[in-house]
């Protein structure tokens, strides 16, 4: 389709056939499901893993649980940005100003690691 509507037609028939689509697989849905659903025992209960829920609902968590789970992110995401800087230091133009960059980056991520270390934060009790 060429012209001036000719980008209007051709996103208007894409809507229609998604349109379309959208409609056909509801009613297919529609015609192919089961009459009566099964509903077993306990489907509708809040907990569905095959034990009885027992005790309260609240529990205490440890702070140290987050304390590693926020280590871990947080290494593990400085830690992928070193891949971009091997790929990019191999090109010409990057030299030591590369190398130093990368030095102060991971002198912070290694003043991090032995802070959490000097306070026994790595220390699982």
């Amino acid at each position: 389709m060429t012209g001036y509507l000719g980008s209007y037609a051709t996103l208007g028939l894409l809507l229609l056939a998604s349109v379309l689509f959208f409609v056909m697989a509801f009613s297919a849905n529609r015609v192919l499901r089961p009459a009566r659903p099964a509903d077993p025992p306990g489907k509708r209960a809040s907990y569905e893993c095959g034990l009885d829920p027992v005790g309260a609902d609240w529990a205490q968590m440890q702070i140290r649980y987050y304390v590693y789970a926020y280590l871990y992110v947080l290494f593990a995401v400085e830690s992928v940005f070193l891949f971009p800087w091997a790929v990019v230091f191999d090109r010409p133009g990057f030299g030591m100003v590369t190398v130093v960059e990368m030095a102060i980056f991971v002198a912070v991520l290694a003043l991090g690691i032995l802070y959490a270390w000097r306070r026994n934060i790595l220390r699982w009790t």
